[in-house]
């Protein structure tokens, strides 16, 4: 039986990414495009702002889950972002799905080519 735990362990973090990048691209790209400051600040710079106030990836995805569940000018670590394109609105999101997104985000360089999940249906 011990042979499969590493198996099944690398399932489910495979399955997890995925999970992350689905929630991410069908969700958060509406307003948040990779590279592009649109409507809403990149994620580039998003995840870099956040990889700079908190290197440990718990640290990013607690905090980064946190805010996007409640957001909150005082608690923002993106005043300009603010200022510019104003409060990100409340989205109503479990905090495991917010968790999976924060994950992928922290992962995913979106600076240089990455694998998305993109399903035709």
């Amino acid at each position: 039986m011990k042979q499969f735990i590493p198996f099944l362990f690398s399932l489910s973090l495979c399955a997890s990414d995925e999970m992350g990048s689905l929630l991410f691209h069908g969700n958060c790209t509406t307003c948040h495009f990779e590279t592009q400051e649109v409507s809403a600040p990149a994620m580039a710079e998003v995840r870099k702002r956040y990889m700079q106030a908190f290197s440990k990836k718990e640290d990013f995805v607690t905090y980064l889950s946190n805010w996007v569940a409640d957001p909150n000018q005082e608690r923002s670590i993106m005043q300009d972002a603010i200022q510019k394109h104003g409060l990100m609105p409340h989205l109503g999101y479990e905090k495991e799905v917010l968790r999976d997104i924060a994950s992928y985000i922290y992962d995913t360089d979106f600076n240089k080519p990455h694998n998305h999940i993109m399903r035709a249906h």
